[in-house]
């Protein structure tokens, strides 16, 4: 999908949690998490969250066509609080996501380095030399008679596209990904990737926390 396309879901706001500190949101699929380039990628996830909660701070991104659990911060303090989480791997997150193929045995791990393949940006790519350290666990939740796998994949890292290059570098790419599916892999209406549960301790109190959205997909 090209920024010509935008199409932004035109639905409620899905907010999860709301204190004094943070808010935590369902973001859709098909939505930008901060605004693009040019007034026709103005409308995005954190202008909604602020038309709510105007003081309302980026932490985190997810991809535009990623849907699922986003916080926002509502202080300096806890905006500068959870980044450090997210910079220092104290965060805890996990996906479910849609594969190509049969995806065997039931679990592992995927490391490999990555970094942004500069002629053809944003997509990412493998990188021994100069890629930096990617690793994404995976666990196989069953199998579908269309030869399809369901998965839930904890990042252990947070490099962009990390899940989507991972996964297809295992032969097995998450269906309905614009960049790194191919052929009927790609024929599926949205990217099967969903931010399931996140993790973190409360930038006030220090109090682990989980936040969960609903997978909007089988």
């Amino acid at each position: 999908m090209s920024d010509t396309d935008y199409a932004p879901p035109d639905e409620p706001l899905r907010v999860i949690h709301a204190d004094h500190a943070i808010v935590v949101v369902d973001k859709p699929a098909g939505l930008l998490s901060v605004p693009g380039r040019g007034e026709h990628l103005a409308d995005c996830l954190i202008s909604r969250v602020q038309q709510l909660y105007p003081d309302a701070l980026l932490v985190h991104r997810l991809d535009r066509d990623t849907s699922g659990v986003m916080v926002f911060a509502l202080t300096r303090h806890a905006q500068r609080d959870l980044g450090a989480q997210f910079e220092g791997r104290k965060t805890k997150k996990a996906y479910r996501a849609r594969l190509w193929g049969h995806l065997e045995p039931k679990e592992g791990q995927v490391d490999l380095p990555l970094i942004v393949d500069w002629p053809n940006r944003p997509l990412q790519h493998v990188d021994h030399v100069n890629g930096k350290p990617a690793q994404t666990d995976w666990k196989v939740l069953g199998h579908d008679p269309d030869g399809t796998t369901r998965v839930r994949l904890f990042p252990l890292t947070g490099r962009s596209h990390q899940l989507r290059v991972h996964m297809r570098e295992l032969g097995h790419a998450i269906l309905g990904d614009p960049f790194y599916a191919e052929g009927p892999a790609r024929d599926f209406p949205r990217l099967m990737l969903h931010a399931e549960s996140l993790r973190f301790n409360h930038p006030e109190t220090g109090k682990g926390m989980t936040f969960t959205a609903p997978c909007p997909f089988r």
